[in-house]
C-alpha cells in the first residue's frame, strides 16, 4: 500500500486535513501515521490531526473538527462574515455550558459559553478563507453576541461592527430583534442602532 497516495486522497476529500480515525478506517494505523510524521512525510498539527508537508493548515477547520460542540462567534464570525478585515489574533467560539472542551481548545480559542437553548440559535456554516466550509453564527447572532460581550470584546471592535452591519445590504432587521429578544439584549441594541441607522 503506497500510505502517501492514500493520505493525500484523504487530505483532498477533507479540507487538507488527516484525522486519526478517517486513516485508520482507510487501512493506515496510529503507528504508520507516527513513523511517516518522525520521517517528516506528513506533519502534525494537533492531537489526531495531520496534513501533508506541502499544504497550508486551514486552522479553523483544524479546530472546528476538534469538537461537534463549538460555533465560531464574536471576531472570528465578524471575520468570516466579511465585516472584520483582520484576521482575529485569537479565535472565538462558543459552546453550550456545562460541556467540557479539549485543552488544545482552550489553548487556542477564547471560549464563551451560553445556555444550551440558545446554543444553536442562528447557527449555520461559512467558508473559511481556505474555502471550507465550518460552523459560525450568521451575523444577526454574531451582533446580539457582541452586544452582550460587548464589555469583553473592547469598544473599537464593538461600535466597528455594529456600523458594518447598520451598513450591510444584507441585514434583516426582524431576525436581529427576535434573537435580542430571545437573548436579552433587545434594549441595549435598539439604543445603539438608533444612532447609526
Amino acid at each position: 500500500m503506497d500510505y502517501i497516495t492514500e493520505l493525500s486522497v484523504i487530505a483532498k476529500e477533507h479540507g487538507g486535513i488527516i484525522e486519526t480515525k478517517v486513516a485508520a478506517q482507510r487501512g493506515v494505523s496510529k503507528a504508520m501515521l507516527h513513523k511517516l510524521c518522525k520521517a517528516d512525510r506528513i506533519h502534525r498539527i494537533a492531537r489526531g490531526q495531520y496534513i501533508l508537508p506541502d499544504d497550508l493548515e486551514d486552522e479553523l477547520l483544524s479546530i472546528s473538527r476538534r469538537s461537534k460542540q463549538i460555533v465560531f462567534s464574536h471576531e472570528t464570525a465578524l471575520f468570516l462574515h466579511g465585516i472584520s478585515d483582520r484576521t482575529p489574533f485569537e479565535h472565538t467560539l462558543t459552546a453550550p455550558s456545562g460541556c467540557t472542551l479539549s485543552a488544545s481548545i482552550k489553548a487556542e480559542c477564547k471560549v464563551y459559553y451560553i445556555k444550551p437553548e440558545l446554543f444553536e440559535l442562528g447557527k449555520t456554516e461559512r467558508p473559511t478563507p481556505a474555502g471550507n466550509l465550518v460552523p459560525c453564527y450568521d451575523l444577526e447572532r454574531t451582533i446580539c453576541d457582541c452586544v452582550r460581550s460587548r464589555n469583553r470584546l473592547g469598544t473599537e471592535t464593538f461600535l466597528a461592527a455594529l456600523k458594518a452591519y447598520a451598513a450591510a445590504p444584507k441585514k434583516d432587521l426582524n431576525r436581529l430583534n427576535d434573537y435580542a429578544t430571545r437573548m436579552r439584549v433587545a434594549q441595549v441594541l435598539r439604543r445603539y442602532l438608533e444612532v447609526l441607522l
